[in-house]
């Protein structure tokens, strides 16, 4: 048995959602835990950190003020995100940037920060966290998709950049969970009124918003982080959520292409 060293971690999105239940599981198992948000969630025993992972200014300056703290980053959970939801054609360019500007360049923006830190520490940690939705698309969650997918090719290439280094890559793909992210999920704009989608982009959406609702407790994804940041030797890739999710994920692999959108249009009610 391994002894406990404990360690400086950074969450992004740690004021609600998985990032909060996370931050709170490492600081309990007694790391030294760093919630970085927008706005800060008040009464937590981890240290909060206030940072905009769409700006460079703010993710370096947080970066650096772990560094004065604490002269180290071992662990940085790249889990921040938002969520637009509308049809390809209802949802601007604008509404599409904004939303790989978060989920996409704002992961790509820390990972960034941190590597010089870790390459000269000879030693780190990066949990990217994506989405099973990065590999079976929904119906009005295309920009949501793509910022998860370009997010799970990043980690693969930074994995064989870097490992040289003593830096690990770690993709976690979550399935739906009970969480804020329902609530704070952006329509699109256009999306509803007099679109052409509107019927069918309301149907999908209340299938969506139905399974986060009754989806797993993000307490689940907090004890699967601990394990990672735990383990000598983590996977490269871990998937959580619900069973028949990760059934579907599987099934992808085995059966044609054609059958797995039918199931999906029928299950989600797009016709």
């Amino acid at each position: 048995m391994t002894s406990f060293t404990s360690k400086v971690v950074l969450i992004t999105g740690g004021s609600s959602g998985l990032g909060l239940a996370a931050a709170r599981r490492l600081h309990s198992a007694g790391h030294r835990v760093y919630g970085g948000s927008r706005t800060l969630a008040p009464g937590e025993p981890f240290t909060g950190l206030v940072m905009d992972v769409d700006d460079d200014g703010s993710v370096a300056r947080g970066v650096d003020e772990i560094i004065s703290r604490e002269g180290r980053i071992d662990v940085v959970v790249n889990n921040a995100g938002i969520g637009y939801a509308g049809s390809i054609e209802d949802l601007t360019l604008e509404e599409a940037r904004r939303q790989l500007e978060t989920n996409y360049f704002g992961a790509l923006r820390l990972c960034r920060a941190v590597l010089p830190v870790m390459r000269r520490q000879m030693g780190g940690l990066i949990v990217n966290v994506t989405s099973i939705g990065a590999h079976i698309a929904l119906p009005y969650q295309a920009h949501y998709t793509a910022s998860k997918l370009a997010l799970e090719g990043m980690s693969q290439a930074l994995r064989m950049e870097v490992g040289r280094f003593g830096v690990r890559v770690v993709v976690v793909a979550p399935g739906d969970f009970c969480s804020g992210f329902t609530q704070h999920r952006m329509r699109g704009s256009r999306a509803g009124g007099s679109s052409a989608y509107t019927s069918s982009f309301a149907r999908a959406l209340n299938v969506i918003e139905r399974d986060e609702r009754t989806g797993m407790q993000p307490v689940r994804f907090g004890m699967l982080v601990e394990r990672i940041v735990r383990s000598p030797h983590p996977r490269r890739r871990y998937v959580i959520g619900p069973a028949f999710e990760r059934l579907a994920l599987r099934l992808k692999g085995i059966l044609p292409t054609a059958w797995i959108e039918s199931g999906v249009r029928w299950y989600y009610r797009v016709g």
